[in-house]
């Protein structure tokens, strides 16, 4: 029987979503003493088209905010301890337009406030002393850099998260049987889900860690939207990513495109940038609300399979290059994919429980912010 507080640790358990959230929530709980955790999702985790999966993803703790300061700190300390296969500490450096971003200004202060670990340059050009492995333009740009920033390899860190829940007895259902159509409910509570083959699956509690996906089983669009965001990788050679090694991750923070040191033994260069992003209308149908037409990724397709891009967004990434590694800035690209935020208004996670919904807990709203490791709601 649901109650209004939550579970006792012998009753059902199910998180929707094997990206970051679900997972570090599903590791979590069995800390707790949960026995009886299932995740669902339509692919085994790594997900090919999760937002939490990739070749790459920026490791840093420089925010605005205290509160996620605060979290990534202890994330990176995660990482070099728990994750260290998977973690490279290159160094984070954003470049500005000389004057920069009130955004910058709060991460400066809030790093001053917990300990200061951000070097700043007025005339950037000052970073090629410090890194001389820097390609890029630094002409005319002020310097914001952190050395104890760096990346994560994300696909094999998740994979690395998944065996550590499937060890602690985390079950896992993909496939047909593992993807949420919606949510099943009896009179106010959530009481399970409905699956796309088989029977419903029965809960006391059900997690939506669905990222991207969350407005296809529930209507949150008044405080969390899908967005698309442009990613592109660049075949090297050996030769040519061994005069990139020592480069390390920057952000030319004006056009909001970044690029990561090329992968090892892979030798892939990544691009990205993070802007406003692309839409789609995709009409959903919850079981719940009126059907309705809303910006999501598809559920019953791979969303990474392709590598269509709209041709402004690959001018985007290319001129995002010609800045910050110019050499490579008319390379084709080997591959193109579309990655998908889940953004919030203010950039905040949600994590919480439903106010009119027993028996739900919402965990979405990354917000790009991607933070391995400290997530673990509590309800």
């Amino acid at each position: 029987m649901v109650s209004e507080g939550h579970p006792s640790v012998s009753e059902p358990v199910v998180i929707i979503g094997a990206g970051v959230f679900g997972l570090s929530t599903a590791l979590e709980l069995t800390t707790r003493g949960y026995a009886n955790v299932t995740v669902l999702d339509r692919y085994l985790p790594p997900a090919v088209d999760g937002s939490s999966v990739d070749i790459s993803r920026i490791i840093r703790f420089d925010y605005g905010d205290p509160f996620y300061s605060k979290l990534a700190r202890e994330a990176v300390q995660l990482w070099a301890t728990e994750y260290p296969d998977h973690y490279h500490q290159v160094g984070f450096l954003m470049l500005n337009e000389k004057g920069g971003f009130a955004y910058t200004a709060k991460s400066k202060q809030v790093d001053e406030q917990l300990g200061k670990t951000i070097e700043e340059y007025a005339d950037a050009t000052q970073m090629r002393s410090i890194r001389p492995g820097i390609p890029g333009k630094l002409e005319g740009m002020s310097a914001y850099y952190n050395p104890k920033g760096g990346w994560a390899d994300a696909a094999s860190s998740i994979a690395q998260l998944a065996a550590r829940c499937s060890l602690a007895g985390v079950s896992f259902v993909t496939g047909g049987r593992g993807t949420a159509v919606s949510l099943l409910y009896q009179d106010s509570k959530v009481v399970g889900v409905k699956v796309l083959r088989g029977s419903p699956i029965r809960a006391s509690l059900v997690i939506l860690a669905t990222g991207a996906w969350t407005n296809h089983l529930l209507q949150v669009g008044h405080a969390s939207s899908a967005s698309a965001q442009p990613v592109g990788f660049i075949q090297l050679t050996e030769e040519e990513a061994a005069g990139l090694r020592n480069m390390p991750v920057m952000i030319n923070s004006n056009k909001g495109v970044f690029v990561f040191p090329p992968t090892p033994r892979s030798n892939i260069l990544k691009v990205a940038r993070h802007g406003w992003g692309f839409t789609t209308e995709v009409r959903v149908d919850d079981g719940h609300s009126p059907a309705r037409v809303i910006s999501c990724p598809q559920r019953d397709s791979n969303n990474a399979r392709n590598s269509y891009m709209p041709e402004d967004a690959q001018e985007g990434l290319r001129d995002g290059l010609r800045d910050l590694v110019p050499e490579f800035a008319e390379r084709p690209w080997s591959r193109l994919r579309l990655c998908w935020y889940s953004d919030t208004p203010e950039g905040d996670f949600i994590a919480d429980k439903h106010p009119h919904v027993q028996g739900l807990f919402i965990a979405t709203g990354g917000s790009g912010q991607y933070v391995l490791s400290t997530l673990g709601f509590g309800f």
